[in-house]
This record gives structure tokens, sequence and C-alpha cells, in this order.
């Protein structure tokens, strides 16, 4: 198999995002790579089989190679406002049915708790005005 190597001018500055451009021309360079490589081997190859083989061996390659760069590009980008909170949704612990039942029964007695407080001052300072006031 021959080795391939790509030279090109860089610039030094650090990037955030990679080049779209440049990694799809390398991918296309090494699918093109890998295409001509099978199909020396197909040509110098006396059984057609393990040629065959070869190929599809070389097109999942190139296939998973290309996949892994996309992921590459997808994890690099930043995602917006509402992808970032439907993923944070996602890795919630929702609590089961047990201990949901057993949070509504707390919320629903603690409110009860303050109504009768808040019923029971009401009615103090209801009484202390009506005295201090002279009324009825």
């Amino acid at each position: 198999m021959a080795n391939v190597t790509r030279i090109k001018a860089k610039d030094d500055t650090p990037s955030k995002k990679p080049d779209k451009k440049a990694v799809k021309e390398d991918v296309e360079e090494a699918e093109t790579v890998e295409r001509t490589v099978a199909r020396v081997k197909a040509k110098n190859s006396s059984n057609k089989k393990v040629a065959k083989t070869e190929r599809k061996a070389a097109r999942k390659e190139a296939k998973a190679e290309k996949k892994a760069d996309r992921k590459k590009a997808k994890a690099n980008k930043e995602p917006g406002y509402f992808k970032g909170a439907f993923q944070e949704l996602r890795q919630v612990r929702w609590p089961d049915r047990k201990a949901t039942w057993k949070m509504v029964l707390s919320v629903i007695i603690y409110v009860i708790v303050i109504a009768v407080f808040i019923m029971l001052l009401d009615a103090l300072f209801t009484f202390l005005f009506n005295q201090l006031l002279g009324g009825k």
C-alpha cells in the first residue's frame, strides 16, 4: 500500500472551528486513495472474491472515517439555545412513581399548613383591629 502524504501551508493562528473545506478535501482524497488502492489490488489479484472483500472493507473504512469527521465537526459546533435546553432535559434523572407521589403529598400538606397559618393570622389581626378601633 502506498503512503501518500499531503503537505499544506497552514495558518499558525489557532482556530476554534476546523476548516470545513480542508476536512472535506482530506476525506475526499482519502476516499480516492482507498479506491485506487482497491483497484490496483483487484487488478493484481488473481482471486476476484478477495479483491471484492478488500474493496468493501476500504469503502467501510472510508465511510467510518467520514462519519467520525462529521461527528467531530458536530461536537465542535456550539448548540443553539433550544437544542442545548433539550440536551439538558435528556440528562435529567426523573423520579419514579413512588417518589413523585411522596413529593406531591408533601407539597399538598405544606400548602394546607401555610393556608391554616395565614387564616389564623388574618382572624387574629381582624380581632385586634376591631378591638383597637372600637368596632363592632
